[in-house]
């Protein structure tokens, strides 16, 4: 349920699918989906399969064909532009890939392939891949071009999408923040506990970037004091993650739930720290 490479050739599909869902606050695991489409070693995955694998998350798979790259492209950005992932077959109809966003004419992917995942790639690299050229039987000196696209469609309003930018896909590609998008659904679903997503009627919230700007020195010093074996600069490190999450979906704290923010923010911490270094006895 992470955003994670994959560990064999064959299972770019499921993959493909689970970080599309990922963008729609829907946190799926790969192996189940893989179950769910039947994806084999020796026949891979079709769109019917991942057709039906999207349906059982209650979503829909759509299917855009263009002939075209610059009607293809144009297509592609309508649904960008309304947050909705779609799934590419690239490398003529070899690998599966996700494409979440467009940007000053760059475009996020998430390439499971790739042990970073998430690429940036212009419209010359993206059309490259994307290409299928299709031989007519009649003339085999004739090829057609094809653009397909598969947009991933919820069934249901979505409330925790995730706004992914050129500049958070660059910080994710860092080797030092691989770990955090591996585990990138382990840490939604704890802020989730804490926060709420932010809305048009949100009023009295604050993002937790300005919940750590008032508590976070207080929260380290308890866990760093108790715990007594935690690097200051780990303890940081694990809120600094909580903080990119929590903007990528734009999740707020209320202002009645601020207490209760502190406390959960503090037991979450003390947790890691316990099973970072383990713990002592205490009071014993």
């Amino acid at each position: 349920m992470s955003i994670s490479p994959q560990p064999n050739l064959w299972q770019c599909g499921p993959f493909a699918l689970k970080h599309a869902m990922i963008t729609l606050g829907i946190f799926a695991d790969e192996d189940d989906i893989t179950h769910i489409t039947r994806t084999r070693a020796d026949h891979g995955t079709d769109e019917v399969q991942l057709l039906r694998a999207a349906k059982a998350y209650d979503c829909d798979l759509g299917m855009v064909r263009r002939h075209d790259p610059e009607k293809a492209k144009q297509e592609l950005l309508k649904f960008l532009r309304k947050g909705i992932p779609s799934l590419v077959c690239v490398y003529e109809w070899n690998h599966w890939i996700t494409v979440v966003k467009a940007e000053q004419g760059k475009f996020i992917i998430l390439d499971s392939r790739d042990k970073a995942v998430l690429q940036i790639l212009s419209w010359h690299q993206l059309k490259k891949i994307w290409v299928y050229n299709e031989s007519d039987e009649n003339d085999p000196e004739h090829h057609e071009t094809i653009y397909d696209f598969h947009p991933v469609v919820p069934r249901f309003r979505v409330s925790t999408k995730a706004k992914f930018s050129v500049a958070r896909a660059k910080f994710l590609r860092r080797p030092e923040n691989r770990l955090l998008a591996r585990l990138w659904d382990e840490y939604v679903e704890d802020l989730l506990n804490l926060c709420r997503p932010r809305t048009v009627l949100s009023i009295k919230v604050f993002s937790l970037g300005e919940f750590l700007r008032r508590h976070q020195e207080m929260i380290v010093d308890q866990v760093v004091f108790w715990h007594g074996k935690v690097e200051r600069s780990d303890a940081n490190k694990i809120l600094s993650n909580m903080h990119f999450v929590a903007d990528t979906y734009g999740l707020v704290i209320h202002e009645e739930d601020e207490k209760r923010a502190i406390a959960g923010i503090t037991s979450i911490l003390t947790l890691w720290a316990a099973s970072k270094q383990g713990v002592d006895q205490v009071y014993a």
